[in-house]
């Protein structure tokens, strides 16, 4: 009985042979199981089938659901874009706000359990489980009083931080403002990722086809298996040992059960069981070039895409009138990279890649070496996967605002990444600020687009004005199509929201040194806004 179907070339768990054949080896004993067992494995077995097939009805009858509400999702996220340059500030401020006041509950909540079980101290619980070294824990005055401070001393920082970086806090709200003024002026920006990203599906496909083409080079491999405990078999001496590498021809045309009629009839038990593909010392190199030359693509195109993008927004941000802007912006800036700077994008994604490469070679000599697993060995891997993931965002920290420095001045890597961590760390103060704003301001967007598209949908396939429209059945898990469209939501958002953050990242260089290269004189106007120009309480001089 085959406990796997053949669809498109791949095999899928057929239940149906797994339960027939389960309750084969319970009839023929060879299955020891007690009744409660049997049941409970069918019974299992039974509804995952059922649920399985429930969940594939639904997402097929809930298809053109799901491919509405994608549509709506992108045009969501559009005018999403377009209206964040005016809800920006309060949704920054009211975040913060927020925060400020969900410390100041919790340290509530802390002071009220810290003077209750101060006044009711609590007995003693066991320590021998989790469960009840937490309780002990958390029944003690002393521990609610020790959260209580440092939630105190967490809201201070925090406050004070918000007092005395108001000003630049100002500032980064008006720089993603301008990020937004400038996805809105060049709307081809906004769908242009999409081309990349598809282009990188592509390619995880083609590495994982050379995965597994590199997988099934080698010789197949074959051992006698169940030789002891068969001892009606006999091979004429050809097999003796259990494991021991055999042909599966020779051993059907060797290996005999002597009880049969004439001995003609192959082993009940015994047999050449294929092990697996012995792969050559060669393979392993073969495996290193694919891994290094699937990360060094994706990270290409990925460079490739923020190059492009922020050759982009810095042509808008230099333009001192917006209206003169190129109509061919977008297109002059891919043109630009595809003709110098291929070269600079390709250097900065080999450094990440091969970073990538050693992180997962010591993910796999990790998972190696859990047999010899000793607190130094732990400390030692943890300190190099630690310290190597530590440099692998570092460099893409480095790398991104070095694909800006030279879609602005068109110089080599280098000498780029050069000057835009000199000019970063020149404003430290200013980069961690715009950083964490934006990068929240984001987040919390993503997360607020993706879950209430999920719980739209959830409500819109509990409405039974919807099925007497569309003459549909009720699904039988409204959930599931909702969670589907919530990561599919929260996915498209990314795409969306990283040329956002991209546009924020180029404009905040520019800013930086628009402000250190001119003074506002006619000779040297500012080129940022008029927003920026009064928040910082600068201002260009009357051109001549």
């Amino acid at each position: 009985m085959h406990w796997y179907l053949a669809v498109l070339g791949r095999c899928f768990v057929n239940v149906t042979s797994v339960v027939v054949d389960v309750l084969e080896e319970v009839s023929n004993g060879t299955l020891n199981l007690g009744q409660d067992e049997i049941i409970d494995q069918l019974a299992n077995l039974i509804k995952f089938d059922q649920l399985s097939s429930q969940i594939v009805q639904d997402l097929v009858q809930s298809r053109w659901y799901l491919a509405g509400a994608l549509v709506a999702v992108f045009v969501l996220c559009f005018i999403y874009i377009l209206l964040l340059r005016w809800v920006v500030a309060p949704v920054v401020w009211v975040s913060i706000a927020g925060l400020l006041a969900l410390l100041c509950f919790a340290m509530f909540l802390c002071y009220k359990n810290f003077e209750y079980y101060k006044a009711n101290p609590a007995g003693l619980y066991q320590t021998n489980n989790l469960k009840g070294y937490a309780q002990s824990i958390f029944s003690k005055y002393q521990t609610w009083l020790v959260i209580l401070i440092a939630l105190a001393v967490i809201f201070l920082i925090l406050l004070l931080v918000v007092i005395f970086l108001r000003n630049r806090i100002s500032v980064a709200i008006a720089l993603i403002r301008e990020g937004s003024k400038a996805v809105t002026a060049i709307k081809s920006t906004v769908l242009f990722p999409v081309f990349p990203w598809i282009l990188q599906c592509g390619i995880i496909a083609y590495g994982v086809l050379v995965l597994m083409l590199l997988l099934s080079i080698g010789e197949s491999s074959f051992r006698v298996v169940n030789l002891r405990n068969d001892t009606t078999c006999s091979c004429a001496g050809v097999y003796t040992e259990e494991g021991q590498s055999c042909n599966p021809a020779k051993f059907i045309s060797v290996c005999r059960d002597t009880q049969s009629v004439g001995g003609l009839m192959p082993c009940s038990l015994a047999s050449c069981h294929f092990t697996g593909i012995e792969n050559p010392n060669s393979v392993i190199a073969l495996h290193l070039v694919n891994l290094l030359g699937f990360f060094w693509t994706m990270f290409f195109i990925s460079g490739i895409t923020d190059m492009m993008l922020a050759s982009t927004f810095s042509t808008w941000y230099w333009t001192f009138k917006k209206r003169e802007l190129p109509f061919f912006t977008l297109t002059s800036g891919i043109y630009r990279v595809l003709r110098y700077h291929l070269g600079t994008v390709a250097f900065g994604a080999l450094i990440i890649a091969i970073v990538r490469v050693i992180r997962v070679i010591l993910e796999y000599l990790d998972r190696k070496l859990k047999k010899f697993d000793n607190p130094f060995t732990r400390c030692i891997m943890c300190f190099c996967k630690c310290f190597f993931w530590c440099l692998e965002n570092f460099l893409k920290f480095i790398n991104k605002n070095a694909y800006i420095m030279c879609a602005v001045h068109g110089k080599n890597f280098c000498k780029s990444a050069h000057d835009a961590f000199s000019l970063l760390m020149r404003n430290i103060v200013r980069v961690v600020v715009l950083d964490k704003v934006a990068d929240f301001i984001f987040f919390l967007s993503k997360l607020l687009i993706s879950i209430g598209v999920g719980f739209a949908v959830y409500y819109l396939l509990e409405w039974n004005y919807v099925y007497e429209i569309t003459n549909g059945e009720k699904l039988h898990y409204n959930y599931v199509p909702a969670i589907i469209l919530s990561v599919a939501t929260y996915l498209i958002c990314t795409i969306f929201f990283n040329v956002y953050s991209m546009a924020v990242d180029t404009l905040f260089l520019c800013f930086l040194e628009d402000c250190e290269r001119n003074d506002g004189s006619s000779e040297k106007p500012y080129f940022m806004s008029k927003n920026l120009l009064k928040i910082l309480g600068k201002r260009n001089k009357k051109l001549n």
